[in-house]
């Protein structure tokens, strides 16, 4: 099995400990509100939210996918990071045994954060992964991040 490995890093000017919040424990319901194209909704199969927890996530209309399955494989809120698996669904192309990404929400000198995210892509033997499908994928991340960024800054309180 090959795997295929892309790092990204997004600065920020919101607080790294609001935007963990946002982009990890308060996800499954802040995406769809202001993402509803991209997520539709998110159903917890198994587990509270923490280690071990398998997620249903169904994409939304604007998506070319139908749903995944998210299996949570570390958190740690006093560090900021969150580990997680694509482990099933159309995502995977038929040619991907899982998808792993790594978070780590870093805060930075002046008051904002830097979100680095690591992605790989286990592929299955003989599956060639294309760069135009990483760069979807790292397209998509930044958009995503990018709308909660937006709303985080419109909306002070949440």
């Amino acid at each position: 099995m090959a795997s295929f490995t892309y790092d990204i890093e997004i600065p920020s000017l919101i607080p790294a400990a609001k935007m963990y919040k946002a982009v990890v424990l308060d996800a499954d319901t802040l995406i769809p509100k202001i993402m509803p194209q991209a997520i539709k909704n998110v159903e917890i199969l198994e587990g509270d939210g923490g280690v071990g927890t398998v997620k249903l996530i169904h994409f939304g209309e604007g998506s070319q996918y139908k749903s995944v399955k998210h299996h949570v494989d570390a958190i740690d809120t006093e560090n900021l990071t969150h580990s997680y698996s694509i482990v099933e669904g159309d995502a995977l192309m038929g040619g991907l045994e899982s998808i792993t990404y790594h978070l780590k929400i870093v805060p930075t000198e002046d008051g904002g954060c830097i979100c680095k995210n690591r992605s790989i892509y286990h592929a299955k033997d003989g599956f060639e992964l294309s760069e135009e499908k990483i760069k979807e994928g790292k397209e998509k991340g930044m958009a995503m991040f990018k709308a909660i960024q937006a709303y985080l800054q419109a909306n002070p309180e949440a």
